[in-house]
């Protein structure tokens, strides 16, 4: 390149552009990655909490180490989504919340019935 085509701006100019303060830039905000992210901690936190309702709700009606094992094992899989969406690990996460849950239905139905 030729210095005419290159343009410098001195280092201490108050009038230079600044990526961040151009006029028309979309505003900052969460990225795809971290709405995902959100969203799998939110489903997670939901289903812990329907899950410690159920539990609850169970072990009103009758005492099993089964029931505390199905739900406890549910609460503790819906904190390691947690942990793995907090991590990044969106995708791995949502496996294994829909698996547990298919799991802890499938124990609910069959085992507990």
């Amino acid at each position: 390149m030729s210095t005419s085509d290159q343009t410098e701006l001195p280092h201490g100019d108050e009038d230079a552009p600044e990526d961040d303060a151009r006029p028309g830039a979309p505003a900052p905000g969460p990225t795809p990655a971290a709405r995902a992210r959100r969203a799998r901690i939110a489903a997670a936190s939901l289903l812990m909490a329907a899950a410690a309702v159920v539990l609850a709700l169970r072990l009103a009606s009758r005492s099993s180490v089964l029931v505390v094992g199905v739900y406890g094992l549910l609460l503790i899989l819906c904190g390691g989504v947690i942990e793995l969406s907090r991590r990044g690990r969106t995708r791995l996460g949502s496996w294994l919340l829909a698996a547990g849950l298919v799991a802890a239905l499938l124990m609910d139905g069959v085992v507990l019935a």
